[in-house]
C-alpha cells in the first residue's frame, strides 16, 4: 500500500511547523497493509488460547504465602515426612449431639471412620480423640471431637486426594455427623469460592463496561473495540498461566488480576488509540493517514505506558512467595498482550472500519448540531478541564498544600498496620470449612492445627530432651510444652502452646525465643506464627530491591518520555501520594473492621503480610499508566509551542475526560472483583479501585497542574549530557524537537495563531 507523506493537514502532528519524519515506519505499514489477514491470525490465535487456557484454575494453588527457603518451611516438610501426625492438614469434626463424644456407639463409629481414613491412599498420621484421649481434641461441652490426619504430597496432589475422599466422609455416619476442616480443606474451598466469584465478577463487569464505553464514545461500534481487545488479552493470559503451571506454582488469586487488568488496561489503551484516531478523522485526515498518525503518536504512548506498568508488576518477582510471583506472571502477560492487541488488532479494525467507527451513534438524539464529520472528544468537557486547570494554577500553592495534606491525612491509619496470615476467616461465615474452624476456635480448649512445633534433629539422651523441654517451657509467653515424640535416626519434636492468639504478638515473640534457645541438637521451629515471622523477614529483606526496581526504572522511563530531570521525580512522589488513601482505607476498613457488616467480611485485626506489597505494585503501575497519558500530551504540546502553562492546560483538556472515563471503567471492574466473598480479593479490588479514582481525579486534576505551575520553567530542565541523551533515545508523541527549557513562554502572536488553528 502506498506510503502517505505529510499526512493529516491540521492533524496533531503538524501544528509546530517543524519538519516531521517522512513515512510512518515498518510496524505501521505491517499493521495497515493486510488488516483482514491480521484479524484472521488474531482470531486463530485467540481460539488456540481458549483451548490452551481451559481448566487453568484447576491447576492453580490457593497458598503461596510462605517463603520456600525459610526455616519454618523446612521444618514443616521434615515433620510431614518423619511425623505426619504432627502436621495435620485435614480435620474431621465429629458431632455426637446429645449422646456425647464418649458414648460407646459414638466411639465405635469414630474409630471405624479413623481406621477407614488411615487406609486411604495418600493419607498419613491419622489420630483422634478416641485413640489419644487428648482433651484438646474434644469440645468443652463434650459433644464434639476431632479426627486429625495429614494428606501427603504437593498442594495439587493433596487437593486431588481431598476431592476423592471428601464425599465419603462428609455427612451422617450412624450416630454422628461429620464435617471437614483443616488447612487443606480451607484452601480447597477458598479456591472454589474464588472461581465462582470470578465468574460472577465477569458477568457484572462486562455489561457495565460496555454501557460505560457507549456513554464515552457514543458509538456502539467504537465501544465494542476496547472490549474486544480486553477479551483477547484475558484469554491469552489464561493460556500463558496454563503453560506456567507446568513449570511452577501459580496462585488462583492471580486470575482476578488477569480479569481486572485485562479489561482495565485494554480499555485504557483502546480509549487512547480510538480517541486519537477519531480526532485525526475530525481534523480531515483519511483513514490510512489517521491510523498511521495515531500509531506514530498515541501508539508510542501506549507502548511506553505498558512498559511502565509491566515494570511495576515485575518488582514482585524478587519475592520468594509464589503468591506474589503469580501476580507478576499474570500482570506482565496481560499488560503486554493488551498493548499488543491495542497496537495490532485495533489499527487493523480501524483500517477496515474507516469512519464507520462512528456508526450506531446512540447519543445522536442528544447531540446538538455539529460540523459534519466532527465528534465530541472522548470523555467530553475539554474546555471545562482547561478552565479547571487554569483555576488550579492561579492558586497553585493553595491547591498543592491542601491536596498533599489531605492525602497524607487519609493515609495516617496505615501507621497502625498489623501484619498477619490468611486463614479460614477469609471465607464467608457460611463456608463449610470456615464453620468447622470457627467451632474449633471457640468450642475447643486448644486448636488441633495451631501452636508451634519444634523439630529436633540429632542424637540425644532422654535427659537432654527433658532438660530442653524444661528450658523452653520456662520461656515468657509459653503456656505448655508437650513431647518429645521421638523416632529412629535422632529425630524428635515438641509441641509448644504460646499465650494469646495463634499468630498474635506473643506467639511471634515465642518463635524468636525458641529459635534463640540453646539446645544440644539442631532445632527448627514451625507453625502459623513461625510462617508469619519468616514471611515478614523475607519481605523486609527484599522490599528495598523491589522499591529500587520500581523507582529507578520509573525515573528512567519518564525521563525518556519527557527529557526532564524534575518531572520523573514528581511522577514518583505524586504517584506515591495517590496511594495513601488506599493504604489508609485498607487499615481502617479491613484491619479495624469499620464497614465490615456492610461489605460482608470478618475483621481479624491484621492485614495479610503480602497484600500491601501486591496492592502497591498494581496501583503504582496503574497510576503511572494515567500519568504517562497526561505527560505525553503535555510534552507534545510543549514541543509544539514552548508555552509551559498553556501546555499543561492543553494536556488536561485533551486527556482529563479520557483519564477520568478510563479510571471509572477500571474502578467498575475492580469493584466487581471486590464483590468476592474472599476477604483478600475484596480488599484488592476495592482498594485498587479507590486508588485509581483518587489518582485520576484528585492527583491528575489538582496536584499535577499545581506542582507543574510551581516548578515553572525548571520543569523541563535537564543538564546538557542528559538532554543530548534524550534527543537521541527519547520517546514522545511528537517528532518535533523540544524547545530549550529557558524558552518557556511562546510569543503571544504564536499562541493566538495556534489557538486559531485548533
Amino acid at each position: 500500500m502506498a506510503e502517505v507523506k505529510n499526512s493529516a493537514p491540521g492533524g496533531a502532528g503538524s501544528r509546530s511547523g517543524s519538519p516531521r519524519r517522512e513515512g510512518t515506519g515498518g510496524w505501521t505499514r505491517f499493521v495497515t497493509a493486510r488488516p483482514r489477514l491480521t484479524l484472521l491470525v488474531a482470531l486463530v490465535l485467540t481460539a488456540l488460547a481458549v483451548l490452551a487456557g481451559g481448566g487453568v484454575a484447576d491447576r492453580m494453588g490457593s497458598g503461596g504465602w510462605e517463603d520456600p527457603a525459610a526455616e519454618s518451611t523446612y521444618a514443616t516438610e521434615a515433620l510431614g515426612h518423619r511425623f505426619p501426625g504432627s502436621q495435620p492438614n485435614l480435620l474431621l469434626l465429629v458431632d455426637a449431639g446429645e449422646a456425647g463424644a464418649d458414648a460407646p456407639a459414638v466411639a465405635a463409629e469414630a474409630r471405624r471412620l479413623a481406621e477407614r481414613l488411615d487406609a486411604e491412599p495418600g493419607v498419613d498420621g491419622v489420630g483422634s480423640y478416641w485413640s489419644t484421649g487428648s482433651p484438646a481434641l474434644r469440645s468443652e461441652d463434650g459433644r464434639k471431637a476431632v479426627i486429625a490426619a495429614r494428606i501427603a504430597g504437593e498442594e495439587k496432589e493433596a487437593a486431588a486426594v481431598l476431592d476423592r475422599i471428601a464425599p465419603e466422609y462428609r455427612g451422617t455416619h450412624g450416630p454422628v455427623e461429620v464435617s471437614l476442616g483443616g488447612g487443606l480443606a480451607v484452601r480447597h474451598e477458598m479456591q472454589t469460592v474464588i472461581q465462582e466469584d470470578l465468574l460472577r465478577a465477569e458477568l457484572i463487569a462486562l455489561p457495565l463496561t460496555l454501557v460505560l464505553l457507549v456513554m464515552v464514545f457514543g458509538s456502539a461500534v467504537a465501544a465494542l473495540l476496547p472490549l474486544g481487545v480486553g477479551i483477547v488479552a484475558i484469554l491469552g493470559t489464561n493460556a500463558v498461566l496454563r503453560g506456567l503451571t507446568e513449570f511452577t506454582d501459580v496462585s488462583v488469586f492471580a486470575q482476578n488480576l488477569t480479569t481486572a487488568l485485562g479489561l482495565g488496561l485494554a480499555i485504557d489503551y483502546a480509549l487512547f488509540v480510538v480517541r486519537r484516531y477519531r480526532e485525526e478523522l475530525a481534523a480531515g485526515a483519511d483513514t490510512y493517514t489517521a491510523v498511521r498518525t495515531t500509531l506514530r503518536t498515541a501508539g508510542r504512548t501506549v507502548l511506553f505506558s505498558a512498559l511502565t506498568v509491566a515494570v511495576s508488576l515485575s518488582a514482585m518477582l524478587v519475592f520468594p512467595q509464589y503468591f506474589l510471583r503469580s501476580f507478576a506472571y499474570a500482570g506482565i502477560a496481560v499488560v503486554l498482550l493488551a498493548a499488543t492487541a491495542a497496537l495490532t488488532l485495533l489499527p487493523a479494525a480501524l483500517v477496515l472500519l474507516g469512519d464507520r467507527v462512528n456508526a450506531l451513534d446512540l447519543r445522536h438524539l442528544l447531540r446538538r448540531r455539529r460540523t459534519p464529520g466532527a465528534r465530541p472528544a472522548e470523555g467530553g468537557g475539554g474546555a471545562g478541564w482547561a478552565r479547571a486547570a487554569a483555576l488550579v494554577m492561579r492558586r497553585a500553592p493553595v491547591f498543592a498544600v491542601l491536596t498533599t495534606a489531605g492525602l497524607v491525612l487519609l493515609g495516617l491509619p496505615f501507621l497502625g498496620v498489623k501484619f498477619g496470615t490468611a486463614d479460614d476467616r477469609q471465607l464467608p461465615v457460611t463456608a463449610s470449612s470456615r464453620v468447622v474452624q470457627d467451632e474449633l476456635r471457640h468450642a475447643f480448649p486448644g486448636d488441633p492445627g495451631g501452636g508451634l512445633t519444634v523439630l529436633a534433629e540429632g542424637e540425644a539422651t532422654p535427659a537432654q530432651y527433658a532438660a530442653y523441654r524444661d528450658r523452653i517451657g520456662a520461656l515468657d509467653g509459653v503456656v505448655r510444652v508437650d513431647g518429645p515424640v521421638t523416632a529412629a535416626g535422632g529425630h524428635a519434636y515438641f509441641t509448644v502452646v504460646p499465650e494469646g492468639e495463634t499468630v498474635g504478638a506473643g506467639a511471634q515473640r515465642a518463635v524468636t525465643e525458641l529459635r534463640a534457645a540453646p539446645a544440644p541438637f539442631a532445632t527448627s521451629v514451625t507453625g502459623q506464627a513461625a510462617v508469619l515471622v519468616d514471611s515478614k523477614d523475607a519481605l523486609a529483606e527484599r522490599l528495598p530491591w523491589a522499591a529500587a526496581i520500581v523507582v529507578v526504572v520509573t525515573l528512567l522511563l519518564v525521563f525518556l518520555l519527557t527529557g526532564s530531570v524534575l518531572i520523573p521525580v514528581q511522577a514518583v512522589v505524586l504517584n506515591a501520594l495517590s496511594l495513601t488513601a488506599m493504604f489508609g482505607a485498607v487499615v481502617w476498613v479491613f484491619q479495624d473492621g469499620h464497614l465490615a457488616d456492610l461489605l460482608g467480611f470478618t475483621a481479624t485485626g491484621d492485614i495479610e503480610t503480602t497484600l500491601p506489597v501486591l496492592m502497591f505494585c498494581v496501583a503504582f503501575g496503574l497510576s503511572m499508566d494515567y500519568g504517562v497519558f497526561l505527560l505525553s500530551r503535555i510534552k507534545e504540546e510543549y514541543d509544539a509551542t514552548g508555552d509551559h502553562e498553556h501546555s499543561v492546560r492543553f494536556g488536561l483538556s485533551r486527556t482529563g475526560g479520557l483519564i477520568t472515563a478510563a479510571a471509572v471503567i477500571l474502578a467498575v471492574v475492580m469493584v466487581a472483583i471486590g464483590t468476592s466473598r474472599v476477604t483478600n480479593t475484596k480488599m484488592l479490588g476495592l482498594g485498587v479501585a479507590l486508588a485509581v479514582l483518587m489518582d485520576a481525579t484528585v492527583v491528575r486534576s489538582l496536584l499535577v497542574p499545581s506542582v507543574m505551575k510551581l516548578t515553572g520553567r525548571f520543569t523541563w530542565w535537564a543538564p546538557g549530557p542528559l538532554r543530548r541523551f534524550h534527543d537521541r533515545f527519547g520517546i514522545s508523541e511528537s517528532d518535533a524537537p523540544a524547545p530549550e527549557a529557558k524558552d518557556t513562554e511562546a510569543p503571544e502572536e504564536h499562541r493566538e495563531m495556534t489557538a486559531l488553528r485548533r
